[in-house]
């Protein structure tokens, strides 16, 4: 069982950065995905990052490319999702999520173990 629980989210300015973290608890996760979603309200969930715990590339959308950045610290078992340039759009519950295997999948179905969430809220 892996647990996740995400931190960081809250109330700022168009324009400003945030930095948002996924606390990761349970098994060894050298086999692990990791991935950060969105979703708006009203809408289905957004797939924004994601990285292979081993390493590797990570995988960015288009949509966002260039704001949106995805880190993890091993030792901490923490993955990290830095947006930079916030904008209104940007408002969403973002939600750290996790899957056993080295693909990275953009469908949220693929992944097990989510998060509770963290509210980011932007303003104009």
């Amino acid at each position: 069982q892996v647990q996740l629980l995400e931190s960081g989210g809250g109330l700022v300015q168009a324009g400003a950065s945030l930095r948002l973290a996924c606390a990761i608890s349970g098994r060894d996760l050298s086999s692990y995905t990791m991935a950060w979603f969105r979703q708006s309200f009203g809408k289905g969930r957004e797939f924004v990052a994601g990285t292979r715990w081993t390493g590797g590339s990570a995988a960015i959308p288009d949509s966002v490319k260039g704001r949106f950045t995805i880190s993890r610290d091993n030792a901490k078992n923490t993955v990290a999702l830095e947006i930079n340039s916030l904008k209104p759009e940007d408002t969403a519950v973002y939600y750290c999520a996790a899957r056993q295997g080295r693909t990275i999948f953009s469908d949220d179905g693929r992944y097990e173990y989510w998060g509770q969430g963290t509210q980011v809220t932007v303003s104009s």
